[in-house]
């Protein structure tokens, strides 16, 4: 019998309240498939919203997208993976947990020089962000307006789009400003009246010709639109519901938006080399024990962490 491990599910639909570790008895991976025992789980908005009420999940839902860890055991026909190997994966099924199976192809390694912690923060908004900044053509003659970028994908947009050579405007408030500074970005403060004030950044910095929006404001996309000239290189990963009426780009899952699958598949090694060397930095801002899930959700749900959350199983 296989050793007995800890999950953590939302026993009903509801609040961070409903969250319950239980003991589980972990599945043996099947063909293709790899067992990883975890030792750290990225905390991302859509565990939470997935137990949220209305969400139409059947509790008990297992929760955990993206894990850090390494490979205890291998199901039949995986050929790249070896148990000892250090891995990071997403998207996973039940990641809050000691041990998580998931299929093969959602693995890369983790490099020697790449933290744990770090890397179980870095996939989930990672691929999203490369994914907007390939879909939108970023290039070193581009000035990108990043919209949301004191959050996991803005931050890494502003930061991949830096890496390409673009010049990279950001709104976020105004405690996020050095940080964006400090990736390359100028920043410019959300909220009423940012039309004039990113125009006003556009006579030091050029005239704005990609926007990406991980924001998902009537403010983001009404400021994107009357920005950019070419509609094709503006991007949401969450205003799905406007994008086919003002004609962008709609990334992600839902409402017809592109997923983007062949992209995100190839981000996921480039991006932990990117993390790797430091050219990409994954902000975490806390730690949790795997049994303080709640706790984590509470923050995460109030949306002050200033960075990633990461439960630690160890």
């Amino acid at each position: 019998m296989a050793d007995v491990g800890r999950e953590v599910v939302a026993s009903a639909l509801g609040g961070p309240e409903v969250l319950r570790v239980r003991e589980v008895e972990p599945r043996a991976p099947g063909p293709g498939e790899v067992q990883i025992r975890v030792h750290a789980a990225g905390v991302n908005p859509w565990d939470w919203k997935s137990y949220a009420p209305g969400a139409g999940a059947r509790p008990p839902v297992r929760l955990g997208l993206e894990v850090a860890g390494v490979v205890q055991a291998v199901g039949p026909g995986v050929r790249w993976y070896s148990p000892g190997d250090e891995v990071v994966a997403w998207p996973v099924t039940g990641g809050y947990a000691d041990v998580v199976t998931a299929p093969h192809q959602v693995l890369v390694r983790r490099p020697e020089r790449l933290d744990v912690v770090q890397a179980a923060g870095l996939l989930a908004a990672g691929v999203a962000a490369a994914h907007a900044v390939e879909a939108t053509g970023v290039g070193d003659d581009d000035v990108v307006l990043v919209h949301g970028a004191a959050g996991g994908v803005g931050r890494a947009a502003v930061q991949l789009a830096v890496l390409r050579g673009a010049r990279v405007v950001a709104t976020a408030s105004g405690g996020w400003h050095d940080c964006l500074r400090r990736f390359g970005a100028e920043p410019v403060t959300y909220g009423p009246g940012l039309l004039d004030r990113v125009r006003e950044v556009e006579g030091r910095v050029g005239r704005v010709s990609v926007a990406i929006d991980a924001a998902g404001s009537p403010e983001a996309l009404d400021t994107s639109v009357t920005l950019v000239a070419d509609r094709s290189r503006i991007a949401t990963l969450v205003a799905l519901d406007r994008a086919a009426d003002l004609g962008v780009l709609a990334l992600g899952h839902g409402a017809g938006a592109d997923p983007g699958t062949d992209v995100r598949d190839a981000a996921r090694s480039q991006l932990a080399a990117l993390a790797a060397d430091g050219s990409l930095d994954v902000l975490v801002s806390g730690t949790y024990p795997l049994e303080e899930a709640a706790a984590a959700h509470v923050r995460s749900r109030e949306g002050h962490a200033g960075g990633k959350l990461v439960l630690l199983t160890r």
